[in-house]
């Protein structure tokens, strides 16, 4: 049974790897901030996980499973969070490919030129 579940936590941090680096050639290779951002959040942050759980299964029993358990909450936490931010700073800094955006629903929303929010 530990053999089985060795080869598991291998398979499961190799995995993860894998999607970490598919998210770091994302970042390299896509041409905008909003590309890039969906490139560092979702496949990275899967790629975490992956691995965070591929560690704990090799752990098992151990006190340090607690801690990757919340490494794993707070990057479920915060990722979502952060990239919501910078695409919206990326969009207000015009910063964006328009030939790239299939819908701009952030268009309505956005402040007049010249207009920086101050009185």
């Amino acid at each position: 049974m530990s053999t089985a579940l060795d080869v598991l936590a291998g398979f499961l941090v190799l995995a993860g790897s894998t999607f970490a680096l598919t998210a770091a050639i994302g970042v390299v290779r896509f041409p905008d901030t909003l590309t890039r951002m969906h490139a560092a959040s979702k496949p990275q942050v899967l790629g975490l996980l992956l691995v965070l759980f591929g560690a704990a299964i090799r752990l098992r029993g151990h006190a340090d499973v607690g801690m990757l358990i919340l490494t794993g909450l707070f990057t479920l936490i915060t990722a979502p969070v952060v990239a919501n931010r910078v695409g919206q700073l990326a969009y207000r800094e015009q910063n964006v490919r328009d030939d790239l955006l299939t819908t701009d629903e952030m268009y309505e929303f956005a402040e007049p030129e010249g207009d920086n929010g101050q009185d």
